[in-house]
Parts: structure tokens; sequence; C-alpha cells
């Protein structure tokens, strides 16, 4: 593999080269490895818009994690290709999740209500999004967004660390606290400031 850009650089003093915030080189290490990264990830998740955010997110993280480079465990390369195996792995998993979803939507909810076969009221319906937006209006931005996150994107508590660039914890306490103040709201309780 030779790098784009003239003379023989190697892809460990790009990575260094990032590390110290060089955009030059970062486009140059991209355009060196992303092509391995995005095939490796295409036939993981076989969707290519899936594929392509999976791509981002790789480079994303490179560009945050540079400096945390260790060249003793192995190839800049190889260090490209385990981000996208783990982050592929990642998003199939949470994929199929979504599919074996725990959450329906807010529709679907109100729909499954009903065991009578009737199609739901709209108005009905209506007035359960507009209490489900009400509940989630009155929670705290940090809670409201990893619930968001989690339910309306379908993110894992993982994924929704990684994109926030929280402790899995925080990620994690922010969700079950959201989800108490939530299910309190909708039961008609007053949510009480933490």
């Amino acid at each position: 593999m030779s790098p784009a850009a003239p003379g023989s650089e190697s892809s460990a003093s790009l990575v260094a080269a990032i590390a110290a915030g060089d955009r030059d080189a970062f486009g140059r290490f991209y355009d060196l490895t992303a092509p391995i990264a995005f095939g490796l990830i295409r036939r993981v998740l076989r969707d290519p818009e899936a594929a392509a955010d999976v791509l981002q997110e790789v480079f994303w993280q490179i560009w945050q994690e540079a400096g945390r480079y260790d060249p003793s465990r192995g190839s800049p390369e190889a260090w490209v290709v385990m981000r996208a195996k783990t982050r592929a792995i990642d998003r199939l998993r949470s994929m199929r999740r979504r599919d074996r979803t725990f959450v329906a939507p807010v529709d679907e909810s109100v729909a499954s209500r009903r065991g009578d076969g009737e199609a739901p009221n709209p108005a009905v319906v209506a007035e359960d999004r507009g209490l489900v937006q009400t509940a989630l209006g009155q929670l705290p931005e940090a809670q409201r967004r990893v619930i968001e996150l989690a339910f309306f994107e379908g993110l894992t508590q993982s994924e929704i660390a990684t994109r926030l660039g929280e402790p899995l914890g925080t990620v994690k306490t922010r969700t079950r606290l959201g989800l108490e103040r939530l299910r309190g709201a909708l039961r008609g309780e007053r949510l009480s400031a933490t």
C-alpha cells in the first residue's frame, strides 16, 4: 500500500500526526485504510447505508483516539480493521435487537391495547403520542437524550456512551432514572427534581 502523499510516509507516522491534530494526515490515513475497513464492514452488515455509518463512526473514533494507538499491539491497519470489525458486529447486534424490539412504537402500542380488531381511534392515538412527548419534555436533557437514542434510534447503551462521549455507567444510570421519571409522568405522578 502506498500513501496518497508524496514521499514514503508510513501509516504509523500518519497516526502520530493524527494524534497531533493533523487533518491532512487524517485524510491520507483515511484514503489508505478506509477501503479495507469498508470491505470488512460490508461483509458483516450487507447494508450499504449502515456500513457507511459504521465506517464514519470508526474514523471518528480513530480521530479522537489516535494518541492511544500502541504500535507494540499491531500495525495501524490492524488497529483500524479491529475497530471496524468490532463496530460492525456491534451494529449488527443492535439491528437484530431492533428487529426483535422490546419497545413498540407509540402507534403500535396504542393499537395493541385494543383486542377487538378495530382500528384505533386517531384522536386517542394523537392524545397518547402527545402524552409521551409531554412526559419526555419533562425529563432533564441528559436523561431525555439517552432515552431518545435508545428507543427512537435503536442504539445500545454502549453505542449511546460512545456517541455522547460519556461513561457507560453514566448512560445506564441516566436511562434508568429517565425511565422511572417517564413512568411516573405517564401515570400522572409529579416528577421530583433531582
